[in-house]
């Protein structure tokens, strides 16, 4: 199906991604918790007719998200931001029927103006996350997100309906379990008086070897013994492997190895790439996976057309040498992508095509889309 696109582009395969709701759909039918889509990692509306048939809403970290959420999904609309302008709160309480505050003077400030028909939850920080990468770790040290242990007891409960934490970044079961004490130790109490706890999202439930029945025994163990409903908000899990990227060969240099210049930019279509970091996988038009540096014949730096010098997509090997006008299809693209792009040196934004039995169009950009954000 890529022999003819226009490159660059993202491909959404809806199939897939039907099959990563097929799986969290077995995760509610198994607990009856609820499930949203996290539009930070996911945000392409034209799916949200597919998706909207198994999960119960969607999440919003802003304004715009709430918004897109509540006009293309339907059902539940979810946000949390680390503070809200007065500004956006008048438009936040008219769209969202849960709202999340990160602090106890976030919390003061808004919790009258909210309807008696929405729900209001107060993000806590567990002290506890075994995420790596320290940019994405929602506990690290200083962290800006949520109530600590030691302010709890602060809170007035007064029309608080639930917590809220989020402490996990493309991990497994196994990272809950060692979670969970921490919050009930901490916070216990509190959630013998709620009606629900979002567990947030950066559980890899999708992900091939992510033990669904322990998942679900957590799940259950937290409804049944506080009471309460357990929501959850994957984003990657939802569009995991259901993305492309389809770039071309501009350019092959040399410069102690040979490196090849693409219509696809790190900085610009996938900022993840630089900011995890990560090397995506990628294969040719033939189906032929990349091997890493020297594992196969012929060797390429993958280079991204813009003026950065560290717009570096991965280094690679395949049996076949590249030349220019080739096609390069990279894995897993539908998440943290189209959502983070930008135009950076003026760099045309890339198509974004859907599949389902075939290929149709869904949006294409030009140089209007470049102007008007200046």
């Amino acid at each position: 199906m890529f022999e003819n696109v226009k490159t660059p582009c993202y491909i959404i395969d809806c199939h897939k991604l039907r099959q990563n709701c097929e799986i969290l759909l077995e995760v509610k039918k198994q607990t009856g918790c609820k499930i949203l889509l996290a539009q930070k990692s996911y945000s392409c509306y034209a799916t949200y007719p597919i998706i909207s048939q198994y999960l119960d809403g969607t999440t919003a970290s802003g304004l715009y998200e709430a918004k897109l959420g509540a006009e293309f999904f339907g059902k539940e609309t979810h946000i949390f931001a680390p503070a809200y302008t007065d500004e956006d709160f008048s438009e936040i309480i008219e769209i969202c029927d849960h709202i999340s505050f990160n602090s106890l003077t976030q919390l003061e400030k808004h919790r009258k103006k909210v309807p008696e028909n929405a729900k209001i939850s107060l993000r806590v920080n567990p002290l506890y996350s075994e995420v790596e990468t320290e940019i994405y770790n929602p506990c690290a040290k200083f962290s800006r997100f949520g109530v600590l242990p030691k302010d709890i007891s602060k809170v007035n409960l007064e029309n608080i309906q639930g917590l809220h934490f989020h402490t996990m970044c493309e991990q497994r079961a196994d990272t809950l379990a060692r979670t969970l004490p921490y919050i009930e130790n901490y916070f216990g109490e509190i959630l013998k008086k709620m009606e629900f706890l979002n567990i947030g999202g950066g559980q890899h439930i999708t992900k091939e070897g992510f033990d669904i029945s322990k998942f679900c025994d957590i799940i259950n163990y937290l409804q049944n013994k506080y009471n309460l409903t357990v929501y959850m908000e994957p984003g990657e899990a939802i569009a995991l492997n259901a993305g492309y990227f389809v770039a071309s060969v501009l350019d092959i240099v040399e410069n102690e190895r040979d490196i090849a210049i693409l219509d696809f930019s790190a900085a610009c279509h996938n900022p993840d790439i630089l900011e995890m970091p990560y090397r995506p996988e990628c294969m040719n038009i033939n189906n032929e996976k990349c091997g890493k540096i020297g594992e196969k014949k012929y060797s390429y730096r993958f280079g991204g057309n813009t003026c950065l010098s560290g717009d570096v997509i991965g280094d690679y090997s395949f049996d076949t040498p590249l030349k220019v006008g080739d096609k390069i299809i990279f894995l897993d693209m539908a998440i943290y992508s189209m959502v983070k792009n930008n135009t950076f040196n003026g760099i045309k934004l890339p198509d974004i095509l859907l599949y389902d039995n075939n290929i149709t169009i869904h949006k294409q950009f030009g140089y209007e889309d470049f102007k008007v954000r200046l």
